[in-house]
């Protein structure tokens, strides 16, 4: 009956860790390389009519991206709202090129090689 005990106790914690772990890590960004971008303009916008009727849009960036060590890639990615003109993102990659997620970042906390290719 013990070994039963301990056992159920240990599956029951395996669980409750599972569940913690899938609520608070975003797999978007988890182990991702980086990259640093400077928002200007959206190279397109998207439309699409749902069945409601409700029109939603998607804003379409393509851009030349900087790595830390500075070497330039370039990425197209989207947002469902229009990004903050000027404004510069620290992006999530994934596969040379293809963008996961971002994040708004200060222009102080690009690293120093792609914040001198942002801003050259």
């Amino acid at each position: 009956m013990k070994k039963v005990f301990i056992s159920l106790s240990i599956v029951v914690a395996l669980l409750i860790g599972a569940i913690i772990i899938l609520a608070t890590v975003d797999f978007n960004r988890f182990g991702k390389d980086n990259a640093y971008v400077h928002i200007t303009t959206p190279t397109s916008v998207e439309e699409m009519k749902l069945d409601s009727g409700e029109i939603m849009k998607s804003y379409w960036y393509t851009l030349p991206a900087y790595k830390e060590n500075g070497d330039m890639i370039q990425v197209e990615f989207s947002g469902a709202k229009e990004l903050r003109q000027d404004a510069y993102l620290m992006l999530y990659i994934k596969d040379g090129n293809h963008v996961t997620s971002f994040d708004e970042v200060q222009i102080n906390d690009i690293p120093e090689k792609a914040k001198e290719k942002i801003e050259g």
